[in-house]
Parts: structure tokens; sequence; C-alpha cells
């Protein structure tokens, strides 16, 4: 049976100052009248029922998550006491989901992720999960590239192809952190890369198998957690093991070292919704290229992003090429070839004691 996991324990620093700690980018309505997690759920619940749909969060966005997703049974809300990347998150839904159903076949999604249209993305997962459940296979979906983006991961295929239902699965030869500008035009140009979706399929005994081959350390963690369901004991012992859990991603961990790995070329439209910038693709854009959400009003104004509310007026004069982000507490201004030091703004905030900003 088919399951869903999605991530959502981001902050979403590059989307500061509308994301914040306590309401990070995947509660936020981005795109449409739907928070971004709601969204995917939305997406896969026709295929998945809600009782099948888990989300690990932080457990300070626990109670937001419950309260923002009703069709999910709360019991399916997981709490991680900290973040501790990818591979945790995972182990710990793995062992969640594979005490109650152990032959159960897991799909790994992201909660701030946009994706069209979802009927093939669900088609996309049928496929992977005939692969999980016959050949015990790690399964991941690259997106073919239509840019030399230095903002994604990348993957590399082999030659050799098979079509199941009507999409094409390769092996993975493998896997490319970010790479600079002249590489990903490369890349680009061979044909044989694709970025990095962040989505799996595979049975949680083959994950928790490669967990306890390539991160024994995690597995042992795991296991103690596993042991420790439906007690008394639960909360103390996540808790206890998750403070000794290594920072590392599934990718670097697992992904990157398996050799079971197989990419399914995905046909669907896929944007990580990584900066400010995505909102350019995704919202449509005035007479003078300005992407607008909230109230403005501007002179010789050109290519911006501006964002604020239906209550606050932001005007400009003589402006081109920026992002302009107006809240209750914070006006941010940056230049849009910029975008990706907000980040670092946020650690000099920070360092500076301006935490109740972020």
């Amino acid at each position: 049976m088919l399951y869903a996991v999605i991530m959502a324990g981001g902050s979403g620093t590059r989307f500061w100052p509308w994301s914040r700690k306590k309401m990070p980018k995947q509660l936020l309505k981005i795109t449409g009248q739907e928070t971004m997690i709601q969204q995917t759920v939305d997406r896969i619940i026709e295929e998945i029922p809600p009782d099948n749909i888990y989300v690990v969060t932080t457990s300070s966005l626990a109670e937001s998550i419950k309260e923002g997703l009703s069709q999910v049974p709360a019991k399916n809300i997981i709490s991680e006491p900290f973040g501790r990347n990818t591979a945790a998150c995972i182990g710990l839904a793995s062992t969640i989901i594979s005490k109650r159903d152990s032959n159960a076949i897991m799909a790994v999604v992201t909660a701030d992720h946009i994706i069209e249209p979802p009927d093939l993305f669900l088609k996309s997962l049928k496929c992977a999960e005939e692969l999980a459940t016959d050949n015990n296979m790690l399964i991941t979906f690259g997106i073919k590239p239509t840019g030399p983006s230095i903002n994604y991961g990348y993957i590399q295929r082999n030659e050799e192809v098979i079509n199941l239902r009507d999409f094409l699965v390769y092996d993975v030869k493998c896997f490319t952190e970010k790479p600079d500008r002249i590489t990903a035009e490369n890349f680009l140009k061979s044909g044989k890369y694709y970025w990095n979706s962040g989505i799996f399929v595979w049975s949680v005994k083959t994950i928790l198998e490669n967990i306890n081959t390539l991160m024994p350390d995690l597995s042992q963690g795991l296991g103690r957690i596993g042991k420790s369901l439906e007690t008394a004991d639960e909360s103390s012992v996540i808790h206890s093991e998750y403070e000794k859990f290594d920072n590392i991603s599934i990718d670097y961990g697992i992904m990157e070292k398996a050799s079971n790995v197989k990419m399914i070329e995905a046909g669907f439209t896929w944007d990580d919704v990584g900066s400010w910038l995505a909102l350019e693709r995704l919202n449509n854009s005035d007479q003078n290229n300005n992407t607008v959400i909230g109230k403005h009003s501007g002179l010789n104004t050109q290519g911006n992003i501006i964002i604020g509310d239906n209550e606050h007026l932001i005007a400009t004069i003589n402006v081109s090429d920026m992002i302009i982000v107006n809240t209750k507490d914070v006006t941010m201004v940056c230049n849009k070839n910029s975008a990706e030091d907000i980040k670092k703004l946020t650690e000099l905030l920070k360092e500076k004691g301006y935490d109740d900003y972020l």
C-alpha cells in the first residue's frame, strides 16, 4: 500500500520577511488561495487516503499544521524535537510507518513545491510504486532542465532505459551538488543530466536496510526509537536520540552512495519555489513586467517583485529589478540579482540580536 510523507520542517529563510520561524514558506499562500502544504495534500489525496498521509515537521510548527490540514489525522503529524536534515526526518517517518505496515511503499515529497498537472504526478507515483514493490529500488524523479540553473542539484543518468507505464526509467550514474555556471551549461548540453527534484519512492524495508548499511549510527538510534513507539517513553527517547543524530541529507547519506537507485524522467512541471524570484514564474506580471501582490502604484517602475497587503500602499519611482517586501514589522529592499543573499541577511540579523524579526 502506498503512503506519503510530506517533509515540512524548513524555515524558508529565502522568503524572509514574508516567511518567519512561526510562519514559514509551507504555511504561506504564495500561489493561489491555499497554503503550499495544503496544495501538497490536495495533489496526492486522490490517490493516497488521508490516513496514509504523514507530515514530518518541527515541534514548533506541529500545532499550526494540525490546524491547517483538517483532512490529515492529527496522529499523523510527526514532530521532530530538532531539525536534523532529511536523513533523520525520513528515517523517523520510515520507522513509524514500518511499525504500522512493514510492507508499506512510501512516497517522500516536500511541502513547498509546485507540481503540475496533479494527475500526471500521480501516474508517475504509481510507476515508482511498481518499481519499489517489485525490485527493492530507491526511486527518485529527475526534472528535465529548462536552463543551466546553479540553484539545483543534478542527477546524471546512464544510457540504458526502460519504459514503464509510459515513463522512461534510467539507472542513476551519479548525483552532483549545485554546480557552477559553466558546469551547469555543460550538463545542459549533454542531455544526460536532470534537476534533482527531492521526491523519492521506496519500500520502508528498502530505505531502512540502506540506512542500516550506509548510516549505521542513525539506524541504531532509529531502532531504539522504534522500540519506544506507542509507549510512555516514546517522546523522551525520540528527543534523546535526535540530539545525537548528525545533520545529514538523505541525498548525501544514502542516495549518492546506494547502488540500487533508479530515476524516473518526470513529465510534470516542477518548481521548488526556492526564492522570491519564483514569484515571477508563478504569477502574472503587469504591463511593466512587475510581479505585484498587494497594493502598489509607481512611476517608471519595471521588472520588480513587489509584495505587500491591500491596506499599505507601496509607491515607487524610477525603480527597476528590485525585490520590495513590506510586512507589518519589516520592509526589505533587495536587488533581484542578490536574492540568494537573503539567507545571509537573516544570519546577520540573528547575530545582531534581531531574533524577534525572524
